[in-house]
């Protein structure tokens, strides 16, 4: 009853938000809001399948390919926040594990020459590391997590693109492009694949970046879901999350815990970025050393809408994904595609009220039942 209850809410939150994201389309052009602008932000990539044409559906395909290549890191980095929230600690520094982990997979395949699954683990180690370091700041010095993890976001950034860099003259930079090497140039065999079992994602969704790395999202969210719910570690860390001091008085270890969820959620942040930077069709821009990777602050966004649930995450991730490649299919000439980024941070606003909406349904629901009860009770 109360999960029902919980997604419902968060059902709330979407609708309203879209709602208003419609209210903005119908300001900036009345005529053309729904057919070139609600339309194409609310179907994106599934419109293809309302197109008999499967030729001409072709782009729609690749967008729907966009949305799956997409979500990977940003339901990898929503796990990374919700899984620190399970020990009470807000891991505000997701983007600066994730530039972390982005670095670890770059020099792993550009300049190690490792295979995919090798880079894949680097990109976990690194962002596990630099997770680990609030982690340590909290246990053993009571730092507040989120000044650590918002300094460590910007040392992070500006260590990984001094490095990528090396002025100019960097193994890893690729100063014809003013960006890091392609993977795919260097060492084709950095790319994680694009075939499973037979089944080629290339093939299906005509987009190099959909790999196999979205079953891999998926089953790690499992194996946490399965972590939290059925281990003694788990149930230490909810304890630590609900009352730490409750937790210690019962025996429980609180400054190990705080660390190994840190290290956890910054090796989860990290392996996201290791599934986008090793797709084959993104690069890494040292040069651009004000913006901290924007799927480190979607993952909050991810975690919230998810109701801080591993399972919770896969469905919000791709929703999020959605909605982003929804916004560039508007016409850039008439809606600007940061409508979608409108509707995701009403959404994330709307979440912060998730407690008065259930509450509302559960009065509603109570009400409801109430009433059929009684209207049972006059038949009889």
């Amino acid at each position: 009853m109360k999960k029902g209850i919980a997604i419902a809410s968060s059902i709330v939150c979407i609708l309203v938000g879209l709602l208003f994201g419609l209210i903005f389309l119908l300001i900036i052009n009345p005529a053309e809001s729904i057919s070139l602008g609600f339309t194409p932000l609310i179907l994106a990539g599934l419109s293809s399948a309302f197109n008999p044409d499967w030729i001409s559906a072709g782009s729609n395909l690749m967008k729907l390919g966009q949305e799956i290549a997409n979500a990977m890191p940003i339901i990898m980095t929503g796990l990374s926040v919700a899984f620190a929230f399970k020990m009470g600690l807000f891991n505000i520094g997701a983007a600066g594990q994730y530039t972390l982990g982005a670095f670890g997979a770059l020099y792993f395949a550009l300049i190690l020459k490792c295979p995919w699954y090798v880079c894949l683990l680097a990109a976990a180690a690194f962002g596990a590391f630099w997770g680990m370091l609030p982690g340590l700041l909290k246990a053993y010095l009571n730092i507040n997590e989120v000044i650590s993890c918002i300094m460590l976001n910007w040392i992070g950034l500006y260590g990984v693109n001094t490095i990528i860099y090396g002025n100019g003259n960097s193994k890893m930079f690729n100063s014809s492009q003013s960006k890091a090497y392609q993977v795919g140039t260097v060492n084709p065999d950095a790319l994680i694949p694009s075939k499973i079992f037979g089944l080629d994602m290339f093939e299906i969704f005509k987009y190099r970046a959909t790999t196999i790395g979205i079953f891999f999202a998926i089953i790690i969210a499992i194996v946490i879901l399965i972590v939290l719910n059925k281990t003694t570690f788990g149930y230490e860390l909810k304890a630590c999350g609900f009352n730490k001091d409750a937790a210690k008085y019962a025996g429980i270890n609180d400054k190990r815990n705080i660390i190994l969820s840190m290290l956890i959620s910054g090796a989860l942040a990290g392996f996201g970025a290791g599934l986008f930077y090793l797709s084959g069709t993104v690069q890494w821009n040292p040069l651009d050393s004000t913006a901290l990777p924007a799927a480190g602050f979607d993952g909050i966004t991810v975690a919230l809408l998810g109701l801080l649930s591993p399972i919770g995450c896969i469905f919000s991730g791709l929703f999020i994904s959605h909605i982003s490649v929804g916004g560039t299919m508007m016409p850039q000439s008439i809606f600007p595609s940061e409508i979608s980024q409108i509707i995701t941070g009403l959404i994330v606003y709307l979440c912060a009220f998730t407690p008065i909406i259930q509450e509302k349904l559960t009065k509603f629901i109570g009400a409801h039942k109430k009433t059929q009860q009684n209207a049972n009770k006059e038949e009889k």
